[in-house]
């Protein structure tokens, strides 16, 4: 367990929640399931019985220091790492790597993003100490699927190969390929297929597997950190990042390394897992009423209205008529009504709002 790292990955502004998820506050740091913890504090307790606390470092944008700090204080300020820039998850990845090789070089490291919802905790635990005990005696890049129950078009897939025989586990698989969200028709032959499932974004590997990996698909931002492996921990190591992230690409883990690498392999699990991260995935994980609708306001009569997702603040009161199949989300000063089968055009939303009406409502 010493050696046991655990890298949050909490930097993005969950624009596709919007107006719930803020550029201000987003939404891994919000209460939206309603569970009394916000999702990095929950991404956080998750792996409390497999990382020691001082093992844990939260990757952030510097926006977001202050609220790091007061979800999660057992965290020393060193345990949180700020990007000056948004460059998608690979930086981030090189970033938190070299900071912990200067730590323990023998360290095995798990890779999380913060806004997860996770219904069936120890099966997820449980996989997550096999896929460990995996990566600690194989140069192997891991990650975890998930056994679609639909045809979903919001997540990537991975398609598997063959088995991969260790120990007793019988649902290790070598990966053949990574698919980013396909179209429905698509979605629905994989399913069929039985080839393939959901790609969680949890990535499992030695630190040393994972730093070779770096130089050899990502050579030109593994070098730059590496170059400036020696300023981290110290007064340096603010410059050194805000100067590296302007010159790295934006590119995430998965296009930049796990879909070129020959060692990718994957555990196959169901543990109650949705990435929330629409408004839809929200709809899917929560009760409905007889009509189909989820309803989070104390305020709110429906009329004629069926599979619905309202979500309206504590202090307003919302009469809605005949609507099926809507989004009618409202926070402070921002209303969006928007079909859910459109959700996908919340982004353009959120921009064409930014460039119309000024950052302070996004």
């Amino acid at each position: 367990m010493a050696n046991n790292f655990c890298v949050i990955m909490a930097g993005g502004v969950g624009s596709r929640f919007w107006p719930l998820s803020r550029t201000a506050r987003p939404k891994q740091f919000l209460d939206i399931l309603g569970t009394g913890k916000t999702f990095i504090q929950q991404a956080y307790e998750r792996f409390q019985e497999i990382v020691p606390k001082e093992n844990y470092l939260v990757v952030t944008n510097a926006l977001y220091k202050d609220l790091v700090k007061t979800q999660l204080p057992e965290l020393k300020d060193e345990q949180i790492l700020l990007e000056p820039l948004r460059r998608n998850t690979a930086p981030c990845l090189a970033y938190a790597a070299n900071k912990i090789a200067l730590t323990d070089p023998d360290a095995n490291i798990i890779i999380t993003p913060s806004d997860h919802f996770i219904l069936k905790e120890e099966e997820f635990k449980k996989q997550i100490r096999n896929g460990l005990e995996f990566v600690s005696e194989k140069p192997a890049l891991l990650t975890l699927g998930i056994k679609p129950c639909r045809p979903e078009t919001g997540y990537g897939y991975i398609q598997v190969k063959r088995k991969k025989e260790f120990k007793d586990l019988d649902n290790l698989y070598k990966v053949k390929t990574f698919t980013e969200k396909p179209n429905e028709e698509m979605a629905k032959i994989f399913i069929e297929s039985g080839e393939f499932y959901w790609n969680s974004g949890i990535f499992i590997s030695s630190l040393s597997t994972m730093l070779e990996s770096l130089q050899q698909h990502l050579t030109e931002i593994a070098l730059k950190f590496e170059h400036g492996r020696k300023l981290l921990n110290t007064a340096s190591e603010e410059p050194f990042i805000r100067k590296t992230y302007s010159e790295c690409q934006a590119i995430s883990i998965d296009y930049g390394i796990m879909e070129k690498a020959k060692n990718v392999y994957v555990l196959t699990a169901d543990f109650g897992w949705s990435d929330l991260g629409t408004w839809s995935s929200l709809y899917e994980n929560k009760e409905k009423d007889v009509q189909g609708n989820v309803i989070r306001a104390d305020n709110v009569m429906l009329y004629d209205t069926e599979n619905c997702i309202v979500d309206i603040s504590k202090n307003k009161m919302a009469v809605i008529q005949g609507l099926d199949g809507f989004i009618i989300a409202e926070r402070n000063d921002t209303l969006m009504i928007c079909r859910r089968e459109d959700e996908d055009q919340i982004k353009k939303f959120v921009t064409d709002v930014r460039i119309q009406k000024g950052d302070s409502l996004v």
